[in-house]
């Protein structure tokens, strides 16, 4: 009976789809259309993720003389072999997921955001309610970033799972179906810091040579341009090694690599630091890479490329500087706070910091007045007055005929 109905639908949808002419559907009612069909896509990818694990079970697979389930389902789906095997992970996981389960078949959360959640909450099942809410009002990168916390909060031995991660370090190089070179690298949270560090100094570089009226590349242009010039810098000339001598290692020379002014930021909970390790809620992080050990943490405090900020350290929320921008202490408190920008369903880390008074106002800066931005939202508020909700932290980002707009709490109430 259910693969009738199915089937019906599955024809219904097919006749619907053939004869759809989007030059047809007035502007109107085209985003409507679009969330529609969106809606029966998150619905049917949900079902495909419940039921791989029995696709599994059924052992069809064997019969086809595929390798295993994942690759029977790639092969049927036109997905690649890895997208098969999360979504089976993920089928397997709901079993114990029933809140996640619920949402995904409810279309209340994406197959993307499901697998997510199912991950985390697979080591850390206290933190699924809370990842659900986190779900329902932020972007998928903001997600992810949750689960991984949830995630390493849950994890009951982080150095083992550090250590695991390191030994399976690789930098992987293909080309792709047009003939582009790909570059792909896996490692830890420290080693992607020094490699960050090598670059940031560089795409600096490149973004301030942009020619004046002109908009700068994107700033994954910048950095893949980055990178081929620190590949590009000459070796320092070394003496040729006697022989029964080792070699030295030779060292490649980068603009800026003398210049601390490229740090990382540590996100560190001081009673986790004095603990030994996270719990649920707390963070143990290396600001924009991700969750490292607390083990790792201490090891890392002595380095000059890390800033530390503790929650229980000086209370920087109420400094107020004089200057125009904040000063070092508040950076590190703004960042500490929100590392991204500060409009909710934001995942950008390339941020400024923005005056909510204009400074010419109130010459100071207090980090009570003070919001970080990307450059898309900053534009958005600067000229075209969007803007914050009310409140702190992560918030909406409202255009001005919203009712949620700080211009509209002013107004008396009509009627």
């Amino acid at each position: 009976m259910f693969n009738e109905e199915l089937h019906r639908l599955g024809e219904e949808l097919a006749e619907l789809v053939a004869g759809l002419d989007p030059d047809a559907v007035a502007l109107a009612d085209a985003p409507e259309v679009w969330a529609g069909f969106q809606r029966i896509t998150r619905l049917a990818e949900a079902a495909t993720v419940v039921l791989s694990r029995r696709v599994d079970e059924s052992g069809v697979w064997r019969q086809a003389g595929e390798r295993d389930a994942a690759t029977y389902m790639a092969r049927r789906s036109g997905s690649s072999i890895d997208a098969a095997r999360r979504k089976l992970a993920t089928s397997k996981r709901l079993c114990d997921l029933r809140a996640t389960r619920t949402a995904l078949l409810g279309g209340d959360v994406s197959a993307s955001q499901g697998e997510a959640i199912a991950d985390a909450a697979a080591v850390n099942p206290d933190a699924e309610q809370r990842l659900l809410g986190v779900a329902g009002r932020s972007c998928l990168a903001e997600l992810r970033a949750e689960c991984l916390r949830a995630k390493s909060s849950g994890d009951p031995d982080p150095d083992t799972t550090h250590a695991r991660i390191h030994a399976e370090r690789r930098l992987r190089i293909r080309t792709d179906a047009e003939g582009a070179w790909c570059l792909e690298a896996r490692g830890t949270a420290e080693d992607g810091v020094m490699v960050n560090l090598a670059l940031e100094p560089l795409i600096t570089d490149l973004f301030n040579q942009t020619p004046k009226g002109e908009a700068p590349p994107r700033r994954e242009t910048l950095a893949f341009d980055a990178l081929i010039g620190l590949a590009r810098q000459p070796l320092e000339h070394q003496p040729e090694p006697t022989p029964g001598s080792l070699p030295r290692r030779r060292r490649r020379k980068f603009r800026g690599a003398t210049t601390p002014n490229y740090t990382a930021l540590l996100r560190l909970d001081l009673t986790a630091l004095t603990r030994g390790h996270v719990e649920d809620g707390e963070l143990c992080e290396i600001s924009g890479i991700g969750p490292i050990p607390v083990s790792v943490a201490r090891r890392l405090l002595g380095d000059s490329v890390l800033h530390l900020v503790l929650t229980k350290g000086v209370d920087v929320a109420n400094i107020t500087h004089l200057g125009r921008g904040p000063n070092a202490v508040q950076r590190l408190a703004l960042l500490w706070e929100e590392p991204g920008c500060t409009a909710l369903g934001c995942a950008s880390t390339l941020v400024e910091a923005d005056h909510r008074i204009d400074w010419a106002q109130t010459h100071h800066t207090r980090l009570g007045e003070t919001d970080l931005f990307c450059d898309h939202h900053h534009d958005l508020k600067t000229n075209h007055d969007w803007a914050l909700v009310d409140g702190q932290g992560k918030r909406p980002m409202v255009p001005p005929v919203d009712p949620r707009h700080p211009n509209h709490k002013h107004k008396a109430p009509v009627g």
